[in-house]
């Protein structure tokens, strides 16, 4: 019998994104001088890592593994659980784009890819597959 186990955003990642919208937002009103645009634009970046940072915060569980599947991100908040025979593969991949500047656990789901990297998971991405290998039910025979 397979135990819960959850993976959680690093515990600094929040803070340093809510300390990043705070340090955003003070350049952008000292930097304006008579232009508006300089604090509307830091303003503006700094709701979005507020934001961030209140998600990281609100919704910390970024995987969840249990008898019945695997648990994954969806939306800002929400949740999506994956049964066992709907994940396809499960493997680490190091990726150089989209953020990514090291390994990223990969979670395939037929219709659906999953990337989660060190910080959205707290710990390191091979690890963490070789538990979700493990905890995961053998193929019945076809």
């Amino acid at each position: 019998m397979t135990v819960p186990r959850q993976w959680r955003v690093s515990p600094a990642l929040p803070v340093v994104k809510l300390i990043g919208a705070a340090a955003v937002l003070a350049l952008g009103i000292l930097l304006a001088g008579n232009d508006l645009l300089r604090p509307v634009l830091g303003g503006l970046a700094a709701a979005i890592l507020a934001g961030w940072g209140a998600r990281d915060l609100l919704a910390p569980v970024r995987l969840a593994i249990d008898a019945d599947g695997v648990t994954v991100p969806a939306g800002w908040r929400g949740r999506r659980h994956l049964p066992w025979p709907a994940v396809e593969t499960i493997r680490v991949d190091r990726r150089s784009g989209r953020g990514f500047a090291g390994p990223a656990l990969e979670i395939d789901a037929g219709e659906s890819l999953h990337l989660l990297s060190r910080l959205d998971l707290g710990a390191d991405p091979a690890e963490v597959a070789d538990a979700l290998l493990a905890a995961r039910p053998p193929h019945p025979a076809a």
